[in-house]
């Protein structure tokens, strides 16, 4: 139906540049005399089929999601060994999974929170996921403690990672150094020791693979998932998630 109207809109301005009209008397080929035909034309058409000027919006739409999921994937193929080895993110679930998921998180972001009961329930479930977590501090100051704090956990005490992870990702409020330092400690963890492993500069180091990793992949917000080849930014549902790590094994 679009390329018949465009056929119809060719059809007649073919008529208009016609001679018999006025001869062409500027730069780009067209009289006064046809460019005002010419407009009054394409107003009009657009006046009377406006769905045209829709469905080009969203062909160009199409072709943009088209190309953007090319450069995602490709991406992705590019940093494979960073998102899935990196030895300074964190790992949980099956070391020998073989369905890897990647996640970059924020420990202020609601969104994160929300969707943390549906990676609890999908790793409790298939016991063939290796998890990956990419600490994402986008939030401001309290995010960076908290995930600055999480990284020097894993770094001296990689057991107790996935307890302050689980009680930084169930707790409700604002996420001061106090209350970090306070979860540590319950687990174990001395607050000077702490604060001396968080002041390190591999943490530095590791935040900014992240940071530097997130803008190759084109990744503005969290949560941020990918599963297999593909990139799925927000929060996904169980069967979403689930349906994800099956096409992950191509089934």
């Amino acid at each position: 139906m679009w390329h018949f109207r465009l056929f119809q809109a060719l059809a007649v301005i073919s008529l208009i540049l016609m001679p018999g009209i006025g001869a062409a008397d500027s730069d780009d080929g067209f009289s006064d005399a046809q460019k005002k035909h010419l407009e009054k034309f394409i107003e009009q058409y657009i006046l009377d089929h406006p769905e045209v000027i829709l469905e080009a919006v969203q062909r160009h739409q199409a072709r943009r999601e088209a190309i953007e999921k090319q450069r995602a994937k490709s991406a992705l193929l590019t940093h494979k060994d960073q998102l899935l080895s990196d030895p300074s993110s964190p790992v949980g679930g099956s070391a020998q999974g073989d369905v890897t998921i990647v996640e970059f998180f924020d420990y202020r972001c609601g969104y994160c929170k929300r969707v943390y009961p549906t990676i609890k329930k999908i790793m409790a479930e298939d016991k063939g996921i290796r998890y990956v977590y990419k600490e994402f501090p986008i939030l401001g100051p309290q995010s960076m403690t908290a995930s600055r704090a999480a990284l020097a956990i894993w770094q001296t005490s990689p057991d107790k990672y996935h307890a302050f992870h689980d009680t930084l990702m169930s707790m409700r409020g604002g996420v001061t150094e106090a209350k970090v330092v306070s979860i540590a400690e319950k687990l174990g963890i001395t607050g000077p020791a702490l604060k001396k492993a968080m002041a390190n500069k591999s943490i530095d180091d590791a935040l900014g693979k992240n940071f530097r990793l997130a803008e190759a992949l084109n990744i503005n917000g969290t949560p941020a998932f990918v599963v297999g080849g593909q990139l799925v930014p927000g929060a996904v549902d169980f069967d979403t998630l689930k349906k994800l790590v099956a096409e992950a094994r191509g089934g």
